[in-house]
C-alpha cells in the first residue's frame, strides 16, 4: 500500500504480546503491519476454508484478504497476528484484498471493546491506512486492521476438506487443532467427537455472552465461527439500543437469519454444520447428535448465570425465569434502550419509603430507570415483584449495587459514536478513534468526564445502516 500511515493501537493487547504501543508508531512496525514489510522469520501464508452463508453452501471461501504473519510465544500461550486487508491472496476470488478504513475502525473498536466485556474475542492490534483508493459502494480510502487469536480456523476449515472428500486433510486438520488447544481431549475415546461436544459447549457460551451485553454479530456464517470459541469477524455488527428480539442489524440480511433473537438457534445449526464436517472423523452419527445436544443446556446455564448477575441476585430461586420473562416482555413493549436500563437498575433501592405518600416516593426514586419506560405502570409493577425477589434473599443495596456495576456496562460501541471517530479519521483526525477506545476499555467505571459516551443515540444515528461491504 502506498504511504502507510499509523491510524491507532491497542495498548493492552499490546502488552500481549510484551510490545510497547508507542513503537508501533515507528515507521518500521507501519510497515510491517500494512503487509509492506515481512518481519525476520515471519512466513505469511492465507489458510483456505469454506462455508455456508446465510445457510446456502457456498463453496470455497479461504482468507480473500487476510494474511497470518506468523505466532508469537506470549505468556498466556501462543498467539497468532494476523493482517486483515493486507491485499489479495489466492483465494481473493476476484477481490482486490482490501479492507476500507470504515471497517476497520469497528473492527479494531469492537474487538477491543469486547474483551473488556469480558466477551471472549479475538484482538485488535493496530490500524494503518493509506490514501490508497478502495471501490465498494463508494470511493473509499484502504486500511488494515491487525488481529490476534490463539488460531483463526473457523468451522468452514474442516468443511473445506469434508465437501471434497479429503478425509486424511481433514484428520491432518483436527489433530492439529486437538493438539495445540485441545490437549485435554487427545486422550478421550473417541478425540473427534470430545472436539464437537468442547466446541459446541464453548460457542453456545459465547452466545449467551452475546444475547447478555445485547450484541448482535450479523453475519454467523460458517466461516465466520471459530474453533476455539472465540467471537470472530466484525462486519456488520451492532448492540441492541431499543430492545427488540427481532433486530436485525445487517442491511444485506434481510429475511432476519441473523437477528438478536435468531443468534441462538444459528449457533446451534452452526455446530451442526461442524458435525457434518467431522463426521468421517468420528464415525457415529448418534453419537455425534448426542455430542450436540450439550448446546441446549450450555447456553441456558450460561445465560442463566448472566442474567442473575446483572439482576445482581446471588441466588438462583423458582420463579426467577418468569420475573426475566417479564422484564423482557417489558422492554420488548416498551423499546427500552438495553444497556441504559440495566445500568440503572443497579441503582434501583430496596429499602424505600413506606405508608402515606410512598408510591409516589417510591416513583420519584426510580424516576432515572422508570423513565425508560412509556408504560410507566408496568413497570412499577415489575419493580414490586423485583423488589420482593431481593428482599427474599436479603439484598444489601451497596453491595448489590457495586456488583452489578461490575457486570452491567455503562459504555458499549454505539453505531453513531463509531461513525463520528470514522468521519474524523476520514478527515486525517485520527483523535477520536483513540479517545472512544480508552472509553471502551473501562466499560463499567462511571467516566464522569466521558458522560456523553453513555447517552441515548441522537435522532441522526437512526438513519445509520451497516452491512456486509467493507
Amino acid at each position: 500500500m502506498p504511504a502507510p500511515y499509523f491510524v491507532a493501537a491497542s495498548a493492552k493487547a499490546s502488552a500481549l504480546l510484551g510490545l510497547d504501543p508507542a513503537d508501533l508508531t515507528h515507521d518500521d512496525f507501519v510497515a510491517v503491519f500494512t503487509g509492506n514489510g515481512v518481519p525476520p522469520r515471519a512466513k505469511p501464508l492465507s489458510a483456505v476454508y469454506s462455508g455456508h452463508q446465510f445457510g446456502n453452501w457456498a463453496g470455497q471461501l479461504g482468507d480473500g484478504r487476510a494474511i497470518l504473519l506468523g505466532q508469537l510465544a506470549t505468556p498466556d500461550g501462543p498467539m497468532e497476528l494476523q493482517l486483515k486487508g493486507a491485499g489479495m491472496t489466492p483465494y481473493s476470488r476476484m477481490g482486490d484484498g482490501r479492507a476500507v478504513l470504515r471497517s476497520s475502525i469497528r473492527e479494531f473498536l469492537c474487538s477491543e471493546a469486547m474483551a473488556a466485556l469480558g466477551v471472549p474475542t479475538t484482538r485488535a492490534l493496530i490500524v494503518t491506512g493509506s490514501n490508497q483508493r478502495v471501490m465498494r459502494e463508494t470511493v473509499e480510502t484502504a486500511a488494515v486492521v491487525t488481529r490476534m487469536a490463539p488460531s483463526f480456523v473457523r468451522f468452514g476449515s474442516f468443511e473445506h476438506w469434508h465437501y471434497r472428500n479429503k478425509h486424511e486433510e481433514l484428520r491432518i486438520l483436527a489433530d492439529y487443532v486437538i493438539r495445540d488447544f485441545y490437549p485435554e481431549l487427545a486422550s478421550a475415546e473417541n478425540p473427534y467427537l470430545a472436539l464437537l461436544s468442547e466446541v459446541t459447549k464453548r460457542t453456545a457460551r459465547m452466545i449467551a455472552h452475546w444475547q447478555a451485553v445485547g450484541f448482535m454479530h450479523g453475519v454467523m456464517n460458517t466461516d465466520n465461527m471459530s474453533i476455539l470459541g472465540v467471537t470472530l469477524d466484525y462486519g456488520p455488527f451492532g448492540f441492541m439500543e431499543a430492545f427488540d428480539v427481532d433486530h436485525i442489524c445487517n442491511h444485506t440480511d434481510q429475511g432476519g437469519r441473523y437477528s438478536y433473537a435468531n443468534q441462538v438457534p444459528v449457533g446451534h445449526w452452526n455446530c451442526y454444520a461442524l458435525a457434518n464436517a467431522l463426521l468421517p472423523l468420528i464415525g457415529d452419527v448418534e453419537a455425534a447428535q448426542a455430542a450436540l445436544e450439550v448446546y441446549v443446556d450450555a447456553y441456558g446455564d450460561k445465560f442463566d448465570e448472566l442474567m442473575h448477575a446483572k439482576l445482581g441476585l446471588q441466588t438462583t430461586q423458582e420463579g426467577d425465569r418468569g420475573l426475566f420473562d417479564h422484564m423482557f416482555k417489558l422492554m420488548q413493549e416498551n423499546h427500552v434502550d438495553f444497556t441504559l436500563f440495566f445500568r440503572r437498575l443497579g441503582g434501583l433501592r430496596l429499602e424505600v419509603p413506606q405508608g402515606d405518600g410512598a408510591e409516589a416516593a417510591i416513583q420519584a426514586l426510580d424516576a432515572p430507570l422508570r423513565d425508560l419506560f412509556l408504560d410507566r405502570p408496568g413497570f412499577d409493577a415489575w419493580a414490586v415483584l423485583y423488589r420482593e425477589r431481593l428482599r427474599h434473599e436479603q439484598s444489601v443495596d451497596a453491595i448489590r449495587s457495586e456488583a452489578m456495576n461490575r457486570v452491567n456496562p455503562k459504555y458499549i460501541l454505539r453505531n453513531y459514536l463509531a461513525q463520528v471517530a470514522i468521519e474524523k479519521a476520514q478527515n486525517g483526525d485520527f483523535s477520536e478513534v483513540a479517545r472512544l477506545l480508552a472509553v471502551l476499555e473501562r466499560p463499567f467505571d462511571e467516566q464522569p468526564e466521558n458522560e456523553s459516551y453513555a447517552a441515548l443515540p441522537p435522532d441522526w444515528a437512526a438513519h445509520l445502516e451497516v452491512s456486509c461491504s467493507s
